[in-house]
């Protein structure tokens, strides 16, 4: 599992103002449909969840499943910057 934010994510969130949630799912080259059937739900439902810029606990835990990466990265809840050494 993923508990970090790889850099690509960081440019697509920050500069390209992309939500996290579809940030991260380009990342790791899922479509839509993809990330919908990996949650149980339809593609559109998804497509209504990744434009929003909150989305609900339980929704941001199943994506967190199907991505495969830690909750608190598709929220920014307790994440801290590494600057390095």
């Amino acid at each position: 599992m993923v508990s970090y934010i790889p850099n690509e994510v960081v440019k697509a969130h920050a500069i390209d103002g992309k939500t996290l949630l579809r940030a991260w799912r380009e990342f790791k080259g899922l479509t839509q449909a993809e990330m919908a059937s990996r949650m149980g739900i339809s593609q559109s439902a998804y497509s209504q969840i990744e434009r929003s810029e909150s989305p609900q606990g339980s929704t941001i835990q199943k994506a967190a499943l199907a991505l495969r990466v830690d909750s608190r990265l598709l929220t920014l809840d307790d994440v801290r910057v590494d600057d390095g050494p």
